[in-house]
C-alpha cells in the first residue's frame, strides 16, 4: 500500500498557504515536505502537526492506494 499527499497540496492551494508557511506554522523541517512531494511515508507526529495546524483530519490530507 502506498501513501499519497495530493489532497494536502490541493488544500494548501485552496487556502493560499505555501509549503514553507506550513513548515513554520506546524514546526517541521523542509525534509518532511520533500518526502511528501515524493509520496514517501512521514511520521504520525508530523501528520498530527499538519492536521492540528490546518484544523483538518488525516483523511483530508492523505490517500492510501494499492499502488507500490
Amino acid at each position: 500500500m502506498a501513501v499519497r499527499y495530493e489532497k494536502l497540496f490541493h488544500l494548501l492551494d485552496e487556502r493560499k498557504i505555501t509549503t514553507r508557511e506550513l513548515e513554520k506554522l506546524a514546526g517541521y523541517s523542509g525534509n518532511i515536505t520533500t518526502r511528501m512531494r515524493r509520496n514517501e511515508y512521514i511520521s504520525l507526529e508530523s501528520i498530527e502537526k499538519i492536521c492540528m495546524t490546518l484544523g483538518c483530519c488525516v483523511d483530508d490530507i492523505i490517500d492510501f492506494t494499492n499502488e507500490n
